[in-house]
């Protein structure tokens, strides 16, 4: 491996240990969300979290991505990996590429994962040979150890997890569940 491979590698990994957040990155209210790509309660979240929880707190409430990919999941760890490749290269395009994966589990199998994933970059002004390149890459594959390692330290087995100013919520759980927990830790640090 050449120099100049190592530092793009080195400057990757440097950009991708920022949080992805979406919402109010500066909120005192963080719902740290532990999730797993291949996950069909994740996509589930996804989708509250999307149509429900940001349009109603996203001017006032954190919530920060790590990555919780489950060992039963053939492609969810490579998915991680390259949802943090992609969050170096734009977060906006990271945040897509988690919904859309989420949307098209389905359909991506674990021979096919590079597939899709070069399918995504290219309908997304991404370099797709780099972003598959990438899944090699072992800074980012240690970035996604350890979010999962955090979260087994937290007592976290299951996806998704969202832990409300450190209150869990697991697996499957309803919107106004989750929302009287964002209110209440809104109310307790004086957000309004």
């Amino acid at each position: 491996m050449n120099r100049l491979m190592i530092a793009a590698m080195f400057a990757v990994s440097v950009s991708a240990q920022q949080r992805l957040v979406e919402g109010k990155p500066d909120s005192p209210v963080r719902v740290l969300i532990f999730e797993d790509l291949q996950c069909s309660d994740c996509a589930a979240f996804r989708i509250m979290l999307d149509e429900k929880l940001l349009p109603k707190y996203g001017s006032k409430v954190a919530f920060e991505h790590r990555d919780f990919p489950l060992p039963k999941h053939a492609w969810a760890r490579p998915a991680s990996i390259a949802a943090r490749y992609l969050q170096s290269v734009d977060p906006a395009k990271a945040v897509k590429f988690r919904q859309q994966t989420m949307k098209a589990m389905g359909d991506i199998k674990p021979e096919t994962f590079n597939d899709w994933l070069r399918k995504f970059c290219a309908a997304n002004g991404v370099e797709g040979d780099k972003a598959v390149a990438a899944l090699q890459d072992p800074a980012l594959a240690s970035l996604v150890q350890k979010d999962f390692e955090d979260g087994v330290a937290r007592g976290i087995a299951h996806t998704p997890t969202a832990l409300v100013n450190g209150a869990p919520f697991v697996e499957t759980f309803t919107f106004e569940e989750i929302s009287a927990g964002i209110d209440a830790a809104l109310k307790e640090n004086g957000v309004q």
